[in-house]
C-alpha cells in the first residue's frame, strides 16, 4: 500500500447539505424550517425549552446532599511525614502543631488524618485527629506508635 492509494471508507465521509439552493435540490425556499415562527429565523437557541411543558432537567428528581457542617480534615500521606524527617524539619513526637510549623501541612483545618502512602521507616510517635487503618500497621510495623484523638467540636 501506498500513500497516494488511502481512501476512506466507502460512505465514511458524506457532502455537505447545501441548503436554501432553488426547489431542485429538495431544500429550496424555506431550507427545511418551515414558515415563519422562531425557529425559522436565524440565531435562535431554545436550549432546555419544550414549549411551555415542564423542561425535563425539571421533572426529574433532585439527588444526593452534601452536607454543610462536615468535617475537613488537612490529609498527609505517610511518605511526606518520613521525607520531613529525613530533611530533619520533625523531630521527635509528632503532634499536628509540629507538621504546620514544618510545612508538611498547610493548616489543621477541623483537624489532620493520616494515610498510609509511601514508605514509612521512622520509629516516631505521632498524635493526630485521625488515621487510616493500614497508616496505624505501618507506623507500628516500624516501631513507632499512631494515636488517634477525638475531634474538638467545630467553632461556631
Amino acid at each position: 500500500m501506498k500513500l497516494h492509494e488511502l481512501r476512506d471508507n466507502p460512505g465514511a465521509t458524506q457532502s455537505k447539505k447545501r441548503v436554501a439552493r432553488g426547489p431542485g435540490s429538495g431544500k429550496g425556499k424555506t431550507a427545511g424550517r418551515g414558515i415563519k415562527g422562531q425557529k425559522s429565523r436565524s440565531g435562535v437557541a431554545i436550549k432546555g425549552y419544550e414549549g411551555g411543558q415542564m423542561p425535563l432537567y425539571q421533572r426529574l428528581p433532585k439527588r444526593g446532599f452534601n452536607k454543610p457542617n462536615r468535617a475537613k480534615y488537612a490529609v498527609i500521606n505517610l511518605g511526606i511525614i518520613q521525607k520531613f524527617i529525613d530533611a530533619g524539619k520533625l523531630k521527635g513526637d509528632i503532634t499536628e502543631e509540629s507538621l504546620v510549623e514544618s510545612g508538611a501541612v498547610r493548616r489543621v483545618l477541623d483537624g489532620v488524618r493520616v494515610l498510609a502512602k509511601g514508605e514509612f521507616t521512622a520509629k516516631a510517635n505521632i498524635a493526630v485527629t485521625g488515621a487510616s487503618g493500614a497508616a496505624v500497621k505501618a507506623v507500628e510495623a516500624a516501631g513507632g506508635s499512631l494515636t488517634v484523638t477525638k475531634a474538638a467540636p467545630a467553632a461556631e
